[in-house]
C-alpha cells in the first residue's frame, strides 16, 4: 500500500466533508459524533517532551513506516505538518484530524488519515502515536471496534511503552492506563436557553466525566457544542470507561428533548421567532464573525430538528459549522485572509449555499 499524494488530499478535503459531519448516526439530532483515542509511545524512546530533534525524527520515521505497513485502509494519506502551511495545518485541526498542539508543535511529526476521515493516526503528538476513531452520531461501541482493531494492527508492529502494573505508559499521568479518551460531541441549545445545562454538566462531572467546547481541552464552547469524555484512564477498562459514558448521554439527550419540548409548549411563537430571525440573517448577512455564524447555526440547526424549518438538511447545518471556520474559509479561497476579509467571505459563502437549498 502507497499512501496517497499529500498536496492533492489537503485540496480534496475542502471541497467535501467527512462522514462524522453527515448526521447520520444514532440520536444524531443531538448526538453530533462519537470519538476515542488511545495514546501510545514507543518502548525504548523518551517521552517528547525530552526527546531530542534526531529523536524525534527517527520516531516520526519509524511510527509512520509501521502504520504503513500495518496496511490499515487501502486509501491512507499520511503528510508531514513540518512540510505544509499553518493555514492547512489549521484546516486540519478543524477537520479534527489533528489537535491544537499537533498543529503547533515543532520538529517532525505527522498524520495519517482516511478518505472517509473516520480514522486519524498523530504521529509525535504529546504522546509518539496518538490513535483516533471519529463516527457519526451516538456509536461508542462501533468507534471501539474500530479503534481496537487499528490498535491490535500497529501492536504487531511497533513495541508499546508498557507496564504490567500501570498499563500503557503516556506523557500525561492522566492518560495512563488503557490510555483511552472517548468523547462524545453534543449539541444542547435549549438546555442552555432554559438555563439548565450548569445544573447537568454538575451531575456529569460527579461521575469522572469532564465537559469541554468543540475543540476539547482548553477551548471555549461555541455554538451550544459540547465535548464530554471520560478524565482518567488508569483503574477502568476500555469498555467500562465506554459504559459509563453511554450510561450518561441517553439522559442528557433526554433533557435536551425535554427543554426543546418545553420551549415549544410555553412559548412557541417566541422560540420559532428566534429560529426565524436567525435563519434570515445568515441568508442576507454581508459580514459576519464566526462566534456569530455559530450561534445563527445553532438556533437554525434546533429549528431542523423541532419542524420549524424544513428546507435545509443536517448534514449542510453541520457541515456549515466547520466550513465557515478561518482555516477552511482561507483554504477555500486559496489565500491568506484577515478577519475582516473572513468574515466578509463567511457571510457570502453561506448565503451561496443556502440559496443553492431554495433554487
Amino acid at each position: 500500500m502507497n499512501f496517497q499524494a499529500t498536496t492533492m488530499k489537503i485540496s480534496d478535503l475542502a471541497d467535501n466533508t467527512g462522514e462524522w459531519l453527515r448526521g447520520t448516526g444514532s440520536e444524531s439530532d443531538i448526538v453530533i459524533s462519537s470519538r476515542i483515542r488511545l495514546a501510545r509511545n514507543v518502548a525504548r524512546f523518551p517521552f517528547l517532551l525530552r526527546a531530542n530533534a534526531k529523536q524525534k525524527k527517527e520516531l516520526e520515521e519509524i511510527v509512520s513506516n509501521k502504520i504503513k505497513e500495518a496496511a490499515i485502509t487501502q486509501d491512507l494519506c499520511y503528510i508531514n505538518l513540518a512540510d505544509i502551511t499553518p493555514v492547512d495545518r489549521l484546516f486540519l485541526v478543524e477537520r479534527h484530524l489533528i489537535s491544537k498542539e499537533h498543529a503547533g508543535g515543532d520538529g517532525d511529526r505527522g498524520v495519517a488519515f482516511g478518505k472517509s476521515e473516520t480514522i486519524s493516526l498523530m504521529v509525535n503528538e504529546e504522546d509518539h502515536l496518538r490513535i483516533q476513531v471519529i463516527r457519526s452520531g451516538f456509536e461508542m461501541k462501533e468507534a471501539w471496534k474500530t479503534i481496537d482493531e487499528i490498535d491490535n494492527k500497529l501492536e504487531k508492529k511497533i513495541s508499546y511503552a508498557y507496564s504490567s502494573r500501570f498499563g500503557y505508559l503516556t506523557a500525561c499521568p492522566t492518560n495512563v492506563g488503557t490510555g483511552m479518551r472517548a468523547s462524545v460531541m453534543l449539541h444542547l441549545p435549549a438546555l442552555g436557553m432554559t438555563h439548565h445545562i450548569e445544573k447537568v454538566f454538575n451531575a456529569v462531572m460527579k461521575l469522572g466525566l469532564v465537559v469541554r467546547g468543540l475543540y476539547g481541552e482548553g477551548t471555549q464552547v461555541s455554538g451550544d457544542l459540547y465535548q464530554i469524555s471520560n478524565q482518567f484512564t488508569l483503574g477502568k477498562s476500555e469498555l467500562e470507561i465506554i459504559e459509563i459514558i453511554e450510561s450518561v448521554i441517553p439522559r442528557i439527550t433526554s433533557y435536551e428533548r425535554m427543554a426543546r419540548k418545553a420551549l415549544l409548549s410555553e412559548s412557541r411563537e417566541q422560540l420559532e421567532d428566534r429560529v426565524w430571525r436567525s435563519y434570515g440573517m445568515l441568508k442576507v448577512a454581508r459580514t459576519m464573525t464566526s462566534e456569530e455564524m455559530m450561534h445563527l447555526l445553532s438556533q437554525v440547526r434546533m429549528g431542523v430538528n423541532l419542524g420549524i424549518i424544513n428546507d435545509v438538511e443536517m448534514k449542510t447545518l453541520n457541515e456549515l459549522f466547520i466550513l465557515t471556520l478561518p482555516g477552511h474559509l482561507q483554504k477555500l479561497e486559496g489565500r491568506e485572509l484577515d478577519s475582516t476579509q473572513r468574515n466578509i467571505i463567511r457571510a457570502s459563502y453561506v448565503r451561496t449555499r443556502l440559496e443553492k437549498i431554495k433554487n
